[in-house]
């Protein structure tokens, strides 16, 4: 398995990685308080139907990798490849004015997970962002999408961050609240 920088030649084949979720629990968000008195608690639990979600690349991040891959925007990207197949890939953008690198997709070939790869990907951009004297690393991910929540803490990332209606105005009730996640560089 090899690491390398992505190109611009790989964004086709980015599509052949299967990003499938699967999961049957999730990290249920619950609300409390009101006004500045709010509070936020979030509790494991199982899911009402097991989520399968294909978690096919979107026409806007395909848009922003494209962007990211020809240069237009500036960006960060990693692929891996086995065997001259592409099975894992990492997406992220610089935040200058926060001074930090913000991880815009993270995907790992259902087949090839649990291997390291996707931690070895995600710590070649802590080191790229110390590396350009960034203060963080961020990352988002939805609620009901357990495995990443438990891969990010495995990898020292801390939940710095919540959006109930990212997605829409019923994020909370879908049970896929949006949670943001950060990693300290000093």
């Amino acid at each position: 398995m090899q690491i390398r920088p992505a190109t611009a030649a790989d964004l086709d084949r980015l599509t052949d990685i299967d990003g499938t979720i699967e999961s049957a629990r999730y990290l249920h968000l619950e609300r409390a308080g009101e006004a500045l008195a709010l509070t936020w608690k979030l509790d494991e639990r199982p899911l009402r139907q097991k989520l399968i979600d294909p978690n096919a690349l979107d026409d806007d991040r395909r848009f922003t990798v494209k962007q990211i891959l020809t240069g237009a925007d500036e960006g960060y990207a990693l692929v891996a490849e086995h065997d001259e197949v592409i099975v894992a890939a990492l997406v992220a953008q610089p935040d200058a004015v926060a001074a930090r690198l913000r991880i815009l997709d993270i995907r790992v070939d259902y087949d090839f997970r649990r291997q390291g790869v996707g931690m070895a990907m995600v710590f070649q951009s802590i080191q790229h962002a110390r590396e350009s004297e960034l203060r963080a690393v961020t990352i988002e991910t939805l609620t009901n999408n357990l495995p990443a929540n438990e891969f990010l803490l495995k990898c020292g990332f801390d939940i710095s961050g919540l959006d109930t209606q990212r997605h829409s105005n019923h994020d909370l009730v879908k049970e896929s609240a949006t949670l943001i996640w950060h990693a300290a560089l000093d």
